[in-house]
């Protein structure tokens, strides 16, 4: 049976979506888990944001090189190669404890990582150009949901013990099985084209900076805020809520921005995006109490989490199939270095006691003047050209 995809029809989605789910799942329970259980295995907090740099290293690294990959692989089993891989690196953890031994371990996730994303989001990019937005929604949704769920997992398992490590390798076996037997079409192997380094350049910028900035917020998110809110006081049970309500934000602005998008275009839209989230950064650092700051967590979630989406979908309008592969790997490149920064430059912030959330508000603030800049003068372009 050919389950190749020809070029021009839609994807069948429900077997990536269902796989990264599950790995969203357990993804998300071990991002915030690892903060909070160094001192459980003797190692030291301070840790937590050179071990997100290195996890983000590795996405960086494999950003660079998955695109051959996944072309000589095929989509399927270049899923299948990085669900393992992130499983095996992750089990190994409890079982060989030292500094370095858990940076190589986070660095080689990192690379597995970036592999799931290019895979997923390559494959659900290609087909026809009407659809993207909304497959890209699904996409979003099923990613963030799963989050959102297993940051509940600090609660209901726990930090301590095997049982964390064993739940979440079980949601990846799962995703890799799913994967092995389930039929379905999916992009043709060798069908792609790699951009060069001159037809990248000439990629929309605010694709390009939406991408970083993504990358700036997502990354200190994961990194550094659930020490930020363990700082505040918060217990374990509130604080896996309150990173699930983060989630939750993202997830909640993904079903309206293929219509917002629509209605005021793409770049106006992450302006508006930022400003919202640098006010909600703000807003919680001057009124501390838990109610406004999960209102702040939920704001913060609807910015920062639809940037990217908004960014690729941006990235590849317009742009022929066989190169949906190689934009990806480019947005994702961009993404992996705002990824690798954003935890070293928030944890400069914390060591100055402002916070992870002035590190947003200022980055997201400078983002939305940006943005704001660069739609203007899209628009003025289109005017003349008229």
């Amino acid at each position: 049976m050919n389950t190749s995809l020809a070029v021009g029809t839609s994807p069948r989605i429900s077997i990536p979506v269902i796989a990264l789910t599950l790995y969203a799942v357990a993804s998300g329970y071990l991002m915030s888990l690892i903060p909070l259980m160094l001192p459980v295995y003797g190692l030291d907090s301070s840790m937590a944001n050179w071990l997100a740099s290195a996890f983000y290293v590795g996405h960086f690294l494999g950003a660079l090189c998955m695109e051959k990959f996944v072309h000589k692989a095929g989509h399927r089993n270049a899923f299948m190669v990085c669900l393992t891989v992130l499983m095996v690196s992750s089990l190994a953890l409890p079982w060989v404890v030292n500094d370095i031994a858990w940076l190589c371990f986070r660095f080689v996730a990192g690379i597995a990582v970036a592999g799931v994303f290019v895979v997923v989001e390559s494959w659900l990019l290609h087909g026809d150009e009407k659809g993207r937005a909304k497959r890209l929604g699904i996409y979003m949704v099923s990613l963030y949901g799963g989050t959102a769920f297993g940051q509940l997992g600090i609660a209901s398992i726990g930090v301590d013990g095997l049982a964390p490590f064993i739940a979440i390798g079980t949601l990846l076996l799962i995703a890799t099985y799913i994967l092995r037997f389930s039929k379905g079409a999916q992009p043709s192997v060798g069908s792609g084209t790699s951009l060069s380094l001159r037809q990248i350049s000439k990629l929309s910028h605010p694709a390009i900076i939406g991408c970083l900035v993504s990358g700036l917020a997502t990354g200190a998110i994961y990194g550094l805020m659930p020490l930020e809110l363990q700082q505040r006081g918060i217990s374990h049970t509130d604080l896996g809520t309150l990173m699930a309500i983060v989630i939750l934000g993202a997830m909640a602005i993904q079903p309206i921005v293929p219509w917002l998008s629509h209605i005021m275009g793409r770049t106006l839209l992450m302006a508006l995006l930022c400003l919202l989230g640098a006010a909600a950064a703000i807003v919680s650092m001057m009124v501390p109490d838990l109610a406004t700051l999960t209102i702040c967590l939920f704001m913060v979630g609807v910015s920062t989490f639809a940037l990217y989406p908004i960014a690729i979908n941006l990235a590849c309008a317009n742009l022929d199939s066989s190169y949906i592969v190689s934009a990806t790997q480019a947005m994702l490149f961009s993404y992996s270095v705002g990824s690798v920064l954003g935890p070293i430059a928030a944890d400069w912030f914390m060591q100055g006691h402002q916070g992870v959330m002035a590190y947003l508000f200022i980055t997201l603030m400078a983002t939305c003047v940006y943005m704001l800049m660069s739609s203007v003068r899209t628009k003025h372009q289109w005017v003349a050209g008229k």
